[in-house]
């Protein structure tokens, strides 16, 4: 029979069965109802086989995507007194398919990696700072390290190496100031160029006989590099330039060793080596507007860019809201060392003391405090960006939604 059933024989919605009295079978009927059924179940198993066959994770091996984040900030950057790369290491073979970024590893953020399946978290700030004596259930940090042992995760935090970099940070924070060329505070030298060692020594030596004398006394010296003989001419008389590379500590053993020899050598020179500067990298940046700002719009332009609904403002002396800014001077985080000394209109940064700020207003410089992470939270979304991009996507990119300031206003 075509068209609907009779109303009290249709199927009652959600129940499957029959709502009104019930009727005798008709064996006819019936089975062309349970054809029917069968017909419509095949159709959505049809639809629901693909997804049981899951397509295989994308990972990493841990030492190889540690190796990559070295690449994309070299830990060398980071100030003398930082404690970053890998800090907690599950036991190998690990791989990563999952990276969980964070500014600050709590309690709670470490929990959300859990449930998130993290292999790895990038925290911004190192969990394990001060030396740990011990681990137990008694501190949140060491509470930290075992379960991220327990579940086989590990932790890797870049800290003032990410301030430093160009692409990183500090770079970051000042797009919040609009249209404005920038250069660092601090600027970062080369790590490793020219070479190693502090200072280069050169000298003459006439008589070839007792060359190999001195160079054989000079390899002796230990934290000696880079020692080449070259041919010169001085005079019309063939001679012999002598250069090499050393410490601090060896120079002395190196000068002692020529003073006993004097009547063997001339024409000595001492040269301190200085590693060439990194450009645009180093701490804090000195920002120059394209064109000045009124403090109380570039406050507006901050808020903006931070996403916060209040700042903290001091006005230098004989400031006001409409004072024009046309230089300003940042620093994500504590910014009190980097800033400290600097000539401009503004500072901001995330914290300094009571005094610090006072020193600053007397000079007539005003100063925005933002908080600390405030000023570095942010910049987690384009970092998941960019690390996408530099891993080549090869790895799954996620930033905690738990992660936030300790501090609020009330």
């Amino acid at each position: 029979r075509k068209g609907p059933l009779p109303r009290r024989t249709r199927p009652c919605a959600g129940r499957g069965r029959f709502s009104g009295r019930r009727r005798q079978s008709q064996p006819g009927r019936d089975m062309c109802m349970l054809l029917s059924c069968v017909h419509l179940i095949r159709r959505p198993l049809q639809c629901i086989q693909p997804l049981l066959v899951l397509p295989s994770r994308s990972f990493m091996d841990l030492k190889a995507l540690v190796s990559s984040l070295n690449d994309f900030a070299s830990l060398s950057l980071a100030e003398s007194w930082d404690n970053v790369g890998l800090l907690v290491e599950p036991s190998p073979p690990h791989t990563v398919s999952t990276l969980f970024l964070t500014n600050d590893l709590t309690e709670e953020v470490m929990q959300e990696a859990l449930q998130r399946k993290a292999d790895l978290i990038l925290s911004y700030h190192p969990p394990i700072f001060r030396a740990l004596k011990r681990i137990t259930w008694k501190t949140w940090k060491e509470r930290l390290v075992i379960r991220a042992l327990e579940h086989r995760v590990g932790i890797y935090s870049p800290h003032t190496a990410y301030d430093a970099i160009p692409h990183g940070v500090n770079n970051w924070l000042a797009k919040g100031l609009g249209a404005c060329t920038t250069v660092p505070l601090h600027p970062s030298m080369a790590p490793s160029y020219p070479t190693e060692g502090t200072h280069r020594v050169e000298f003459s030596v006439d008589h070839t006989e007792h060359l190999e004398t001195i160079l054989s006394s000079i390899r002796g010296i230990p934290e000696i590099s880079s020692l080449i003989t070259l041919p010169a001419r001085a005079e019309g008389e063939e001679q012999t330039r002598v250069s090499l590379n050393c410490t601090q500590k060896a120079l002395l053993e190196v000068v002692a060793l020529l003073s006993r020899n004097n009547h063997l050598y001339h024409k000595t020179e001492i040269m301190l080596l200085q590693k060439p500067l990194l450009p645009h990298t180093g701490m804090g940046r000195l920002c120059t507007l394209s064109e000045p700002v009124s403090l109380s719009a570039l406050t507006e332009r901050i808020k903006s860019h931070l996403r916060l609904p209040y700042i903290r403002l001091a006005l230098g002396m004989g400031k006001t809201l409409e004072a024009k800014v046309k230089v300003a001077a940042l620093c994500a985080g504590s910014g009190s060392s980097v800033l400290q000394g600097v000539e401009a209109d503004l500072y901001l940064t995330g914290e300094m003391s009571h005094h610090e700020v006072l020193d600053a207003v007397a000079k007539g410089i005003s100063v925005i405090l933002c908080e600390h992470s405030n000023t570095e939270r942010g910049f987690l979304a384009e970092l998941r960006d960019m690390l996408a991009t530099h891993l080549e996507n090869k790895i799954t990119i996620i930033v905690s939604e738990r992660d936030k300031d300790p501090l609020q206003v009330v």
